[in-house]
């Protein structure tokens, strides 16, 4: 029945879509990204029993979290792939059957490799085909005008994905152990494969009919417009690189360590996973208006007031080792959780800017290695530097200064400056 559904939507393909129709693809997108990134923040909240059922180090521990994110920016490009050449149904299936294979996997860990298997290796895969390099493809075909504002709404789900997930997990915590915690979650992730395939994904896949005609027009020049061969040979494509990789260091520098930091620091664990959880709230907002902002503003102001706040925020949680008062907690959850993803729909925006028409989830997963080896080299590092210090803070000062380089890739990389690409640069084929 689906599949007739879907071939009566595909006749309807060269009709404008309605509301009801562009409404379903923007609710896609972001059931996919709360369950994709959601589900994988819990590590924050499963860093402290499982590092003490499997018998592990604080650096060993968190070499899952930076395994997972790893896999996630190393698989990106084949996200990226696979939702240009087989489309929605294919990457949604996959990403969906991926992550929940790995958290049953995990909830059966009996050593540390074993566990990252789980949640780092199928973990990162099964998010990398959930995340924003299918909705970034899917989006571009449909969606022309306020691209920030726009991109800015399915990212927003990772906020809301933290805002929920850790502190259920928490709870969960509280009536069973750990093991029956992941497959609670695996389970859950399963479950959501029939809803997705609900969705006319046939035709979100196809795209709108100016696109289609945009496509078909370049395919008769002799190629497409911006593929990611030639996008690779701009400034503009190593400095979104740079950013992306210097945004990703600061988040994860502190991210899958803030609950663990803050409950060393005196804090109940319930109220630590709160706090996290609630700048999955403050992220959702955050990424909502600044995606919109940067439609207005510019996107090099935009990221430039997201950076400042963030290095705010990872400061006032540097302090609570000195003074453990919730006022900084506070001021974290703010200034850092506002903030947390702001980048990301600037970045994407960016992208559907300097490379109109181009293979935007290629070029984009692409991208999105930056984000797994940043985030990898930031979540494997603070549990290393607390490791030999015993303590966050000099974790937690590498995350400002890779705030602060992220920040000026927006202002000496040319492309970046002006929203366009210079003068000297490839154009298109």
């Amino acid at each position: 029945m689906q599949d007739v559904a879907e071939t009566r939507l595909d006749a309807l393909a060269d009709a404008e879509p309605g509301r009801g129709f562009l409404v379903s693809l923007l609710a896609l997108t972001f059931l996919m990204n709360t369950a994709g990134r959601g589900v994988t923040e819990t590590f924050a909240v499963f860093l402290l029993p499982v590092e003490a059922a499997l018998g592990v180090s604080r650096a060993e521990i968190s070499a899952t979290y930076s395994i997972y994110m790893l896999a996630h920016g190393l698989s990106a490009p084949f996200a990226g792939q696979l939702i240009d050449r087989l489309g929605a149904r294919v990457t949604y299936a996959f990403g969906l059957l991926c992550l929940a294979a790995g958290y049953l996997v995990a909830a059966g860990a009996t050593s540390l490799p074993h566990y990252i298997l789980g949640v780092g290796v199928m973990g990162g895969l099964g998010a990398a085909s959930l995340g924003m390099v299918a909705a970034s493809s899917l989006l571009s075909r449909w969606f022309t005008r306020r691209i920030g504002m726009i991109m800015a709404l399915p990212y927003a789900a990772v906020g809301i994905g933290m805002l929920l997930l850790p502190p259920l997990t928490q709870l969960l915590l509280a009536t069973m152990d750990w093991r029956g915690a992941h497959r609670v979650l695996g389970f859950g992730v399963a479950a959501l494969l029939p809803l997705a395939m609900l969705f006319p994904l046939r035709r979100m896949t196809a795209g709108s009919q100016a696109w289609r005609a945009q496509r078909s027009a370049d395919a008769r020049g002799g190629g497409s417009v911006w593929p990611l061969s030639a996008a690779a040979r701009t400034g503009a494509f190593w400095g979104l690189f740079a950013a992306y990789f210097f945004t990703s260091v600061a988040a994860y520098s502190v991210m899958p360590h803030s609950v663990a930091y803050l409950v060393e620091s005196g804090f109940d664990k319930l109220a630590a996973a709160g706090a996290f959880g609630f700048t999955g709230l403050l992220s959702a907002i955050g990424i909502v208006v600044m995606g919109g902002l940067s439609d207005r503003i510019g996107r090099q102001a935009a990221a430039t007031l997201s950076y400042c706040s963030t290095m705010i925020g990872i400061t006032a949680l540097v302090l609570v080792s000195v003074w453990p008062a919730f006022a900084l907690v506070y001021a974290f959850v703010l200034f850092f959780g506002l903030m947390q993803g702001a980048r990301g729909p600037i970045i994407v925006a960016l992208v559907a800017d300097l490379f109109r028409g181009g293979s935007v989830g290629s070029i984009f997963g692409t991208l999105s290695l930056a984000l797994g080896l940043g985030a990898g080299l930031g979540s494997w590092g603070s549990g290393l530097l607390y490791q030999w210090t015993g303590n966050y803070v000099a974790s937690f000062s590498v995350g400002i200064a890779a705030a602060f380089c992220g920040m000026a890739m927006f202002w000496l990389v040319p492309s970046l400056r002006h929203g366009r690409l210079a003068s000297a640069e490839p154009h298109r084929r």
